[in-house]
């Protein structure tokens, strides 16, 4: 699978070796500061997978300018895209459960996220 996705422009998005550690269908997300203008309140974000500490792969219903730097860390995604890798991707999340945390019996998939640039 191929997908545009936007990573961080008003924080770096983290680069290396991780595994998605969280999965949930809908998550709140906060954060950002309102002294400088990047505080962000944004419910019901869909198909999150968190990789690394709160960053996380997710789907993004507040732009639609992917392939171009738009997030405070996390990778964000067309919401039909990141479905699909979220339903792919591991730990698995059994049926009528909105969350999940990985373990040794359900670990997370691998993911490499390497130095962002921007497409021309």
């Amino acid at each position: 699978m191929s997908f545009d996705v936007s990573t961080g422009k008003w924080s770096q998005t983290p680069t290396g070796e991780f595994k998605v550690w969280s999965k949930l269908k809908y998550t709140l997300m906060t954060g950002g500061s309102k002294d400088l203008g990047t505080y962000y309140y944004l419910p019901n974000v869909p198909y999150t997978m968190f990789f690394y500490k709160d960053y996380g792969i997710h789907g993004a219903y507040w732009h639609d300018n992917f392939g171009h730097p738009m997030s405070h860390g996390c990778v964000n995604m067309r919401i039909d895209d990141a479905e699909k890798l979220f339903y792919w991707a591991n730990p698995i999340l059994p049926q009528n459960i909105n969350s999940i945390t990985a373990t040794e019996e359900n670990p997370g998939t691998k993911v490499i996220i390497y130095g962002t640039t921007p497409r021309e």
